[in-house]
């Protein structure tokens, strides 16, 4: 796996280079101290992925990974200490850019957590070197209502009360295609469990607040959900939905290795809203979701899975789809329109009467 470093911070190269070079086949091919090297290097050194830092002279990460997309597509894992809410933003907004993971920047030697942070910079690096990236990712599907839509019948679309979704891996951009799809006069509200390294969450939040019509915000322990607000699961904490709209942080075990959880949101809504509420899947590693999702279309709600073709990483709605858990196939723009045709019953055409 040829691996080229982008990071303009001496100690940090350092500490990159030792350990992806301790891993057997890891090949470091070129380490670039700007965006503008490392531009110029892709073509040269022909890298499997990218570690691409963001705060640098000359050209920041986010216009490197635009310009190396653009260029010669390469699976590109951000790699970022994340110090600022600014520098996370432009993180996030790396993502939306082409980028298909954020890892934080492991602490340096002889650290409690350096073992730890090291082996999931590794793990991340490995799966994404495999990752098929296109040309251009920042130009979205565009959503329109000619797009194909499901069939509902129209008392089942109406009594939609909530939206549940789960992200991973790939997220942040499909996040963004689907919500940017909800008019400001969404009808119910939106709650998302992404998950992403800790302190880039109030990042994603800035970044689709300026971007979408709905408001973005990172939920809070006991608040009333508000129709057209859109609703992150903090980091380190569990959100689950109490029957009253309200929304419940704890910080109890991981579910699937992680927290939050999409599991535990899903079964939270399955158990609160039942047949009142729409459940998504998005793309991301492992099968976190998976199986609550299926707990969702047992109650009577409405599921959804994003399709293989438009994920980066097909684990979570891929098996979800094995285990029969989802009634509804789609690409990112297919389901932003069906979600915003779900806020319109009476006035789409691509929703049936009974």
């Amino acid at each position: 796996i040829r691996v080229l470093v982008v990071e303009d911070s001496p100690t940090a190269q350092m500490l990159l280079r030792h350990i992806l070079s301790l891993v057997p086949d890891f090949q470091v091919v070129g380490v670039a101290q700007n965006g503008e090297q490392a531009v110029d290097m892709v073509c040269d050194c022909r890298p499997d992925v990218i570690t691409m830092d963001i705060h640098m002279p000359k050209m920041d990460g986010f216009q490197a990974t635009q310009r190396i997309m653009e260029t010669r597509a390469t699976p590109i894992v951000i790699v970022s200490a994340s110090s600022t809410v600014l520098e996370s933003t432009t993180a996030i907004r790396a993502l939306g850019a082409g980028a298909v993971a954020i890892e934080a920047r492991p602490v340096g030697f002889g650290h409690p957590e350096f073992a730890r942070g090291a082996a999931k910079l590794v793990e991340t690096v490995r799966l994404m070197a495999g990752v098929k990236v296109v040309k251009r990712w920042a130009k979205r599907e565009s959503v329109t209502t000619e797009v194909s839509q499901p069939k509902v019948t129209q008392s089942r679309a109406s009594r939609i009360r909530l939206a549940a979704i789960g992200a991973s891996t790939g997220g942040p951009a499909v996040l963004l295609t689907i919500l940017s799809a909800l008019p400001h006069d969404f009808p119910f509200p939106v709650v998302i469990v992404q998950h992403i390294c800790d302190g880039f969450i109030a990042g994603l939040a800035e970044w689709l607040n300026r971007a979408i019509s709905l408001p973005v915000q990172v939920a809070h322990h006991d608040e009333v959900l508000r129709a057209g607000h859109v609703y992150l699961a903090p980091s380190g904490v569990h959100l689950r939905i109490t029957p009253q709209g309200r929304a419940v942080l704890d910080d109890s075990p991981a579910q699937y290795g992680v927290r939050p959880s999409v599991d535990q949101l899903f079964r939270s809504v399955a158990s609160a809203f039942g047949r009142e509420a729409v459940a998504v899947l998005l793309t991301g590693m492992g099968t976190d979701g998976s199986d609550a999702l299926g707990a969702v279309k047992d109650a009577g709600g409405i599921t959804v899975a994003q399709n293989e073709a438009s994920s980066v990483v097909h684990g979570m709605p891929g098996t979800a789809i094995r285990l029969g858990a989802v009634d509804h196939v789609l690409s990112p723009g297919e389901i932003g329109a069906f979600l915003r045709n779900l806020g319109t019953p009476n006035l789409n055409h691509h929703v049936n009467s009974d």
